[in-house]
């Protein structure tokens, strides 16, 4: 419906409330930041965030956010097809229904990539700062 498509494309929009950062978010100064205009980050000319990775020499993603479903899987899947290792965050992500959050959640894990809580990628991060220390 034209009205549908209206809004899909009002929220990828700035100054629109599904554009903006969730206020109380814990943005600091040194953070990356990326505007995207698509539901995928990664889509041609939605954003420059795979060469700011690059140049980062980031290749490792873990993707949080709202909702699972659309943005985060989207961007999660495609990210992966760009050859980033790419993990999910379970509880970092949510979606309209429990069910919608779970299939996208198995839909990923089943092809994509790995699945985690917060709680679990922070244990493997710790494991691996101690190995290069």
């Amino acid at each position: 419906m034209p009205e549908q498509w209206t809004r899909r494309r009002e929220s990828l929009t700035p100054g629109d409330f599904g554009f903006e950062l969730w206020p109380e978010l814990d943005v600091r100064p040194g953070d990356m930041r990326v505007r995207k205009n698509r539901f995928s980050a990664f889509s041609p000319g939605a954003s420059d965030l795979a060469a700011r990775l690059r140049a980062a020499s980031i290749d490792t993603l873990l993707v949080t956010g709202v909702a699972t479903n659309i943005c985060c899987e989207t961007t999660a899947r495609d990210g992966m097809m760009l050859d980033f290792t790419v993990g999910m965050v379970s509880d970092g992500c949510a979606a309209p229904s429990d069910e919608l959050h779970a299939n996208a959640l198995t839909n990923f894990y089943l092809t994509f990539g790995d699945v985690q809580t917060t709680a679990e990628y922070c244990a493997l991060l710790a494991q691996v700062r101690r190995g290069a220390a």
